[in-house]
């Protein structure tokens, strides 16, 4: 683990690789998996304030379990709050495109210029996971199968995860932390593949 501040990032970050390859894996994060999308608690007021503006931009069946289950929901496994689910499945807020990718109703309204929040953190974010507890934060690499391909692109267009995720870390924890992380995996490749 490498410490920034009150983070510990997890070296993994700087020693895979990642780059998302929708052609290959269709966006399945957003439909696989026991739950919804993590929030944090901030978000869920967002998502509440954005429903109306992006509710023509969602699928009929995410509109319904929106309406019926509420833009966010509880997770039954550890009691985060998480985004909703259709029928248990995908995410609420998924829309396909005409090749059956996956794509977030959200982030197309913010595209558009329909709102000015681009999609919950933790997607953005995606494959860090954070973990927030009293005294420290944890950033983890979340490995998941359904990303081999992924992992596959980045070592091939030789891209690290905190490479790829540059846009999101920088849109959470702001520049200067950025210019940190960057300097300590240069140090942490320095040290380790020398």
């Amino acid at each position: 683990m490498v410490q920034i501040d009150d983070k510990l990032i997890s070296e993994d970050i700087f020693s895979e690789s990642f780059v998302c390859n929708l052609s290959k894996c269709k966006g399945a994060c957003c439909v696989d998996g026991d739950t919804g999308a993590p929030l944090d608690k901030e978000e869920l007021a967002i998502l509440e304030e954005i429903f109306p503006k992006i509710k023509s931009y969602l699928r009929p069946e995410g509109v319904q379990a929106i309406e019926e289950l509420g833009t966010w929901v509880v997770d039954p496994y550890d009691g985060g709050y998480v985004t909703t689910l259709v029928n248990g499945s995908e995410c609420a807020y998924v829309i396909f495109d005409e090749k059956g990718v996956t794509k977030c109703g959200i982030e197309k309204a913010y595209e558009d210029g329909a709102i000015d929040w681009k999609k919950p953190i933790s997607c953005h974010l995606y494959p860090i996971r954070v973990n927030e507890y009293k005294t420290f934060t944890a950033l983890n690499y979340h490995e998941w199968d359904i990303c081999n391909d992924a992992c596959t692109l980045g070592k091939e267009l030789q891209v690290r995860i905190y490479q790829f995720l540059k846009e999101p870390l920088i849109r959470k924890y702001g520049e200067e932390f950025y210019k940190t992380l960057c300097e300590a995996a240069e140090e942490w490749e320095k040290e380790y593949n020398s």
